[in-house]
């Protein structure tokens, strides 16, 4: 166990150091004698566990990922238990994806450089094509259970409704990034609000017998 430990702990310590850099310099900043000193390691230990730029990209990305899905998970857990509606829920995951504060624009960065590193590189392709796939799917879960529950009133294709609910957010990610102070936090959730709408225009049946 105590190995275990700490290979993670290295694990995210280097890919912790590679975000730092990306935030700071961009990708092109990402080197392995960089990150071992970003890290404050030696490079011989970054190289036990990443040989290639490549690989440690792929490694941040997950472990963004991964943060990205604990958050949306708790929220969801804690939206159940508080019995919100799915909409709300589903705009507060949403809402994860767009950089709003340090943390969120750090990850959002991170995901930037990655979907650039990809464009020419097959493998790093099929991950973020993997992973933008299971977004979706989330999503449609979503609007599947609106459906059952009436918040979604009128049949949809929840696979399509959910790739426009996506690339809408998407955009509004990419938004805020590029213009922070055109884009600000209350015209974000507006225009989000007003998309799921589109969608999500019924009550649940729950809430009308309560």
């Amino acid at each position: 166990m105590p190995r275990v430990a700490n290979h993670d702990a290295r694990h995210g310590q280097i890919t912790d150091a590679v975000q730092r850099l990306i935030v700071r310099h961009g990708l092109t900043a990402v080197t392995v004698a960089r990150t071992a000193a970003e890290a404050g390691m030696s490079v011989g230990l970054v190289q036990h566990y990443f040989t290639t730029k490549d690989e440690m990209l792929l490694a941040t990305f997950t472990r963004v990922n991964g943060r990205f899905t604990a958050r949306v998970d708790e929220l969801v857990n804690r939206g159940e238990a508080d019995g919100r509606a799915i909409a709300e829920m589903l705009r507060q995951a949403l809402v994860e994806l767009i950089p709003l504060d340090d943390d969120r624009r750090a990850e959002f960065l991170v995901r930037l450089a990655f979907a650039d590193q990809a464009a020419h590189n097959a493998r790093l392709a099929a991950v973020q094509r993997e992973t933008l796939a299971g977004i979706r799917s989330r999503v449609a879960q979503a609007i599947g259970n609106g459906t059952v529950c009436g918040e979604v009133a009128e049949p949809v294709d929840a696979a399509a409704q959910a790739l426009r609910i996506v690339a809408f957010t998407e955009g509004l990610a990419l938004h805020t990034h590029i213009d922070p102070d055109g884009t600000p936090t209350s015209a974000i959730l507006a225009a989000l609000d007003d998309q799921l709408s589109r969608v999500f225009s019924g009550t649940c049946r729950r809430a009308q017998l309560s």
